[in-house]
């Protein structure tokens, strides 16, 4: 794709760009953070009264020259790495989910580190996903170890990147060691870093979380691959405006990423987002609404303006099953978000507005991610695609299922899917008349079967059994 959708005219971009420097200037950001708020002031901030700290134009101007227009995910094999822009859409799954639809029993319950493992190994196999952002939490950690019992699991049985979070430097510290133990050394994981951390430092509207700023001024001081998430929500933590929404989180970014280039110039960063706007008649939180995705194009277009990567949560959806509503919120907004110019999208496995796991909509969503792919991919043109001999042999009134040129381009013309179904309505009745999460289930079963070579080996294991003692088992069990 050459080209995107946009909502904006250039002049409306600049203009946006204008209004977000008037918030910061004349607005500002509360900072309660006091190592946040020496580095603003010791670079040209205007500290006011409550935290308060005001960002002139003439400083975002400033640092916002100093970003790079690439971010990487490195996986625990090379092979995985991904790059945007350049290897867009990636595609990561949604992520921290506390609830799981049991995959057996179909009961609601608390996620825990075993079903991590099984996420991890499907995400290896799955060819939709690209980065296993670890999608639950793990309600069996032992004490002390939250992170552990997530980042291990994931990165015992995934090859590809993994993307998490952590609640403290102490747990990222482990984490990190973690790394190391696999990659057989500080030298070897700092080379290849298969782990990327996430966090939302800024609370909208305008305020600085302490923990998480905490956390993205010592990943990027450290080099850790990391990136923060900026998280409006129209009607309640910003305006009730798609344009007003807008400039309040392109100031938000704006404001996070000029803290992060103060601290480390050319950090890799992401202009990552979660927009929504709230459900007025209820204040529910609508995720899979599609304004996030027209604000996801929007945001696009603000990141394109400043040549950087962009994208975040969408494709998510507010339906509790694997039903229609599943399906249209998730294709509809993650549709717009492709046309409008999206490289990364956070979509594959929740329900429930972020609340729940389900291994059939995991699957569903890795065949909607190939169709993003195969969407983005668009028309191959040379002289041989455009079949000019095989019309001319063909001819008038003749057949081209019998031609060679039919069985060479059989497998790659275009998508087939596994769970979608295509047969006529009697054969669809006479293999058992199954709905979509059932086809996505058997798919979800014949994986979890098969051998799981991506694991970490036994002596590695034994390192971080030895290092972390009372560590969750961490194996894909089925």
């Amino acid at each position: 794709m050459k080209q995107f959708t946009e909502y904006l005219t250039n002049d409306e971009v600049i203009r946006v760009h204008e209004a977000s420097l008037e918030v910061l200037e004349d607005v500002g950001v509360k900072v309660r953070h006091e190592r946040a708020k020496e580095i603003f002031l010791k670079h040209g901030c205007i500290e006011k009264d409550d935290h308060l700290v005001k960002i002139p134009a003439k400083v975002v101007d400033e640092f916002m020259q100093m970003t790079i227009p690439t971010f990487t995910f490195r996986g625990r094999d090379p092979e995985f790495d991904k790059t945007i822009p350049q290897d867009s859409p990636v595609v990561i799954t949604g992520s921290s989910a506390p609830n799981l639809i049991d995959p057996k029993t179909g009961e609601h319950r608390r996620a825990t580190s075993e079903d991590i493992a099984n996420i991890a190994f499907l995400i290896n196999e799955l060819p939709g996903i690209d980065v296993f952002s670890i999608s639950t939490l793990a309600d069996d950690a032992p004490q002390g170890q939250f992170s552990l019992s997530r980042f291990y699991p994931a990165a015992k049985n995934c090859k590809k990147p993994i993307r998490g979070n952590t609640p403290s430097i102490s747990d990222l510290k482990m984490v990190l060691k973690l790394g190391e133990i696999i990659a057989g050394s500080k030298a070897a994981y700092e080379a290849q870093p298969f782990f990327t951390l996430h966090c939302c430092p800024i609370i909208s509207p305008l305020t600085y979380d302490f923990d998480s700023t905490e956390l993205i001024i010592y990943t990027t001081e450290n080099n850790i691959p990391s990136y923060p998430t900026i998280v409006p929500n129209g009607g309640m933590a910003s305006p009730l405006s798609l344009l007003g929404s807008l400039v309040q989180a392109n100031a938000e970014f704006l404001s996070l990423t000029v803290l992060r280039m103060m601290i480390k110039p050319g950090a890799p960063h992401i202009y990552a987002t979660l927009p929504v706007i709230s459900d007025m008649r209820s204040g529910d939180y609508p995720p899979g609404a599609i304004e996030t995705g027209i604000l996801h194009a929007a945001h696009n277009q603000m990141a394109r303006y400043y040549n950087l990567p962009a994208g975040g949560y969408i494709g998510l959806t507010g339906a509790h099953t694997c039903d229609a509503q599943s399906g249209y919120e998730t294709g509809m907004s993650t549709m717009v978000g492709l046309l409008g110019g999206t490289d990364m999208f956070n979509m594959a496995g929740l329900l429930g507005a972020l609340m729940e796991f389900d291994f059939g909509k995991l699957a569903i969503d890795s065949e909607i991610s190939e169709m993003l792919k195969k969407t983005k991919s668009g028309f191959r043109f040379d002289e041989d695609e455009l079949c000019i001999d095989v019309i001319k042999e063909v001819g008038p009134g003749g057949t081209f299922i019998d031609k060679m040129h039919t069985f060479e381009n059989m497998k790659d013309a275009a998508f087939l899917p596994k769970i979608a179904t295509r047969e006529m309505r009697d054969t669809w009745k006479e293999k058992g008349s199954k709905d979509v999460r059932t086809r996505a289930m058997e798919l979800i079963n014949e994986i979890l079967s098969l051998p799981n070579y991506s694991a970490i080996s036994q002596e590695v294991d034994r390192q971080i059994k030895q290092t972390f003692p009372g560590i969750v088992k961490g194996d894909s069990v089925w």
